[in-house]
């Protein structure tokens, strides 16, 4: 069966960085565009970052410029650099697939950003 699981989060100041992974199985990894969505207390969850199965990329415009998706289809694992977080990027972090018409998702992975 289709897993994803996030590792790669914690509390870091405002102006830091942090790289989140995603390790993935259960299907063909590398034929599949994945996704890291966000969601902040109180908000719904929201697109961040897609990089397709020919690692094209796409972000969401808050994040443009500070955030770098990538893929290792070698390691069946998509990452998100995140660098210069700000306060508004605290959220729990999740990695998703759409896989024969299903969309899975990880357990998530916690960000905050405070000094």
């Amino acid at each position: 069966q289709v897993q994803l699981v996030e590792s790669g989060g914690g509390l870091v100041q405002p102006g830091g960085s942090l790289r989140l992974s995603c390790a993935a199985s259960g299907f063909t990894f590398s034929r599949y565009a994945m996704s890291w969505y966000r969601q902040a207390p109180g908000k719904e969850r929201e697109l961040v970052a897609v990089i397709s199965s020919a690692a094209g990329t796409n972000y969401a415009d808050g994040v443009k410029g500070r955030f770098t998706i990538s893929r290792d289809n070698a390691k069946n694992t998509v990452y998100l650099q995140m660098n210069s977080l700000k306060p508004e990027d605290t959220a729990v972090y999740y990695c998703t697939v759409a896989w024969r018409g299903l969309r899975y998702w990880g357990q998530g992975t916690q960000v905050t950003v405070s000094s």
